[in-house]
């Protein structure tokens, strides 16, 4: 069993990893949390927003939206590589999934294909969303692909490994995000980090 790291150690391992880090708000005790448990916790999720604008994007993924509450995820990365943590405890970011992939990330196996949506994601994931269209065109920069990897510090202080990284496309079926670069590019940076 893998408890969540309490919100003090979550933003100490995000600053022990050098970015810019916002605390927006209340939240430490922003979440969905009567919705069901978070935890145990078993890896990140990452997705990108479909949208521009950074304060909006922050905006967006504290509140939420009417058919679907906010916080959106524990962290928004903005194309800066900002961190702006706007929720803690479960957030409705990941929504069901597959077991099987569930399984391959707490055993830190290759994955599966995901063809089932059968598994509480919100429970089990920590979230980061990145500010991006996701069209699969609009660039990500050198600074915000550099925060993809603040995923890392999660890593270090539960004792994962970069399989513990996935993308949102990976786990759920009919998911597209995150375009623009590959998960397979991103758990080779986590590893180099972790190194």
């Amino acid at each position: 069993m893998t408890p969540p790291l309490s919100a003090s150690a979550f933003l100490s391992a995000l600053k022990a990893e050098g970015p810019t880090v916002a605390e927006v708000g209340d939240w430490r005790d922003h979440n969905r949390n009567h919705k069901g448990p978070w935890g145990p916790v078993h890896g990140v999720m990452i997705h990108h927003t479909v949208t521009r604008g950074s304060a909006r994007t922050v905006e967006l993924c504290r509140k939420g939206y009417s058919g679907l509450p906010g916080p959106l995820c524990h962290g928004v990365i903005t194309q800066d590589g900002k961190v702006h943590l706007v929720g803690y405890g479960r957030a409705d970011h990941a929504g069901p999934g597959d077991d099987d992939v569930l399984r391959a990330v707490i055993a830190e196996k290759r994955l599966p294909a995901d063809n089932e949506q059968n598994t509480d994601g919100n429970r089990h994931f920590s979230g980061f969303e990145y500010e991006n269209p996701g069209d699969g065109k609009d660039p990500w920069p050198a600074a915000q692909l550099e925060a993809v990897e603040r995923a890392a510090p999660v890593c270090r202080r539960h004792g994962w490994n970069e399989r513990s990284v996935i993308g949102h496309l990976e786990c759920q079926p009919g998911k597209v995000d995150p375009r623009g670069f590959t998960m397979a590019s991103t758990r080779k940076r986590i590893l180099d980090r972790l190194k």
